[in-house]
């Protein structure tokens, strides 16, 4: 069996995350060192703001997309990163998901938003890997973006790195949102997070610490039906980041694959982005003296 790269499910928060650093923004840098260190081909991306209708789902095919304006965070943190769309790996993915029996298609039209280009930014300041984004859809089945996640997961053992960029915790009506506004302090923590927020946190963790293979993606597609779910999560919008992982990671072969916590940060009080990692590169960046 050829060896698979890891899997990240990314919550990337708020735009303002682009503009400060945090312990997330850490370790995004440091999952995309260990990324170039080994050689990855490409990136596809599952974000969460753009959704296809019906029963479709949209690759990203456009040759020069553009990004999306980001709120709070000066220009300079972002307009001249040059994108780089993979339209051959786009075309692979079409094919691999109508293999699966999806009605997938390329969408030519489509320019990039901050949740994929905040993570790429973050993880490979010095210029974009290879990278296709692959749409939600917009009737926010878990089981459809399970197997959506499991129809690309070949592409892992030639050397493709899956992301899943969405929120664990994630409820804009539900933030408070004063510092940012009065301070432009996104991070600021003037009470403790709310108890709904912090238990379904714990639930997402838990689900990701211990379930592996098939378990993973049932255990993440239960917790949609989680008491607290939606408390978390007023729209689906950001949960199917993680869904899609679970079905790029939970195959059989993947039984024994935890994921594992490797960053967290608060925000707005009750938004938690936790950065999640499944499996192992061979080989890490040496580390300059």
């Amino acid at each position: 069996m050829a060896p698979l790269t890891p899997v990240y499910f990314f919550s990337h928060g708020s735009t303002m995350m682009l503009g400060e650093e945090s312990e997330s923004a850490t370790y995004w840098k440091k999952a995309g060192d260990e990324a170039l260190a080994n050689n990855i081909k490409g990136v596809i991306m599952m974000g969460a703001h753009w959704g296809a209708q019906g029963d479709e789902i949209h690759v990203a095919t456009n040759h020069a997309p553009t990004k999306s304006p980001v709120a709070y965070v000066h220009p300079s943190k972002y307009v001249d990163y040059k994108l780089n769309p993979d339209l051959k790996t786009a075309e692979r993915c079409i094919n691999l998901l109508q293999s699966a029996g999806f009605h997938a298609s390329g969408d030519a039209t489509f320019d990039w938003i901050h949740d994929t280009y905040l993570i790429l930014i973050r993880m490979f300041p010095s210029g974009c890997p290879p990278t296709t984004l692959i749409s939600t859809n917009e009737r926010y089945d878990p089981h459809f973006h399970v197997k959506v996640g499991a129809a690309l997961r070949p592409l892992r053992a030639e050397n493709y790195l899956l992301i899943g960029s969405g929120g664990a915790v994630h409820n804009l009506y539900r933030n408070h949102w004063t510092p940012m506004l009065r301070f432009s302090d996104n991070f600021a923590q003037e009470r403790p997070p709310e108890t709904w927020a912090l238990e379904f946190r714990q639930a997402v963790e838990d689900v990701c610490r211990n379930n592996t293979g098939p378990a993973l993606r049932r255990a993440m597609t239960r917790l949609m039906k989680h008491p607290l779910y939606r408390d978390a999560h007023a729209t689906d919008d950001h949960f199917m980041a993680a869904l899609f992982v679970a079905g790029a990671v939970g195959d059989e072969e993947d039984e024994g694959v935890r994921g594992e916590l490797a960053a967290e940060t608060w925000e707005l009080t009750n938004m938690c982005n936790s950065q999640f990692v499944w499996g192992r590169w061979p080989r890490m960046p040496v580390a300059a003296a």
